[in-house]
């Protein structure tokens, strides 16, 4: 990683063989703020078979489940490390699967971005 930033594994999925690094987000909107400072930029050396996700939390804040809480951050990454040996257009299938079963008939409470893609 250049520019002195650090990606420390913060997951590691017992069930999977894959760990997950994250690059946290800045702390700001991403549209007009009146107290808006430059965005952080960084750089990560990728190699072949490696897969990033770019994410809202709008999964981790959805409402679900038996007691009706928070999916939660934790949770969400799990899940992003226990279907990374799939195809990503069946991740994507399963992440909407997964998300409706949570989330029940409770409503969503916010838009739901996830993009992934393989190197």
């Amino acid at each position: 990683m250049e520019n002195g930033e650090v990606i420390e594994p913060n997951i590691t999925n017992s069930e999977s063989k894959f760990a997950l690094f994250e690059i946290k987000a800045d702390k700001q909107p991403i549209g007009k703020f009146a107290l808006a400072k430059k965005f952080s930029t960084s750089t990560v050396n990728l190699k072949e078979g490696d897969q990033v996700y770019l994410f809202s939390d709008g999964y981790a804040d959805q409402f679900g489940g038996e007691k009706g809480k928070k999916l939660k951050s934790k949770n969400f990454k799990h899940l992003l490390c226990s279907l990374a040996d799939l195809e990503m257009k069946a991740q994507g299938e399963e992440l909407n699967r997964r998300i409706e079963e949570w989330r029940g008939d409770y409503e969503q409470v916010d838009d739901i971005c996830v993009i992934g893609f393989r190197i």
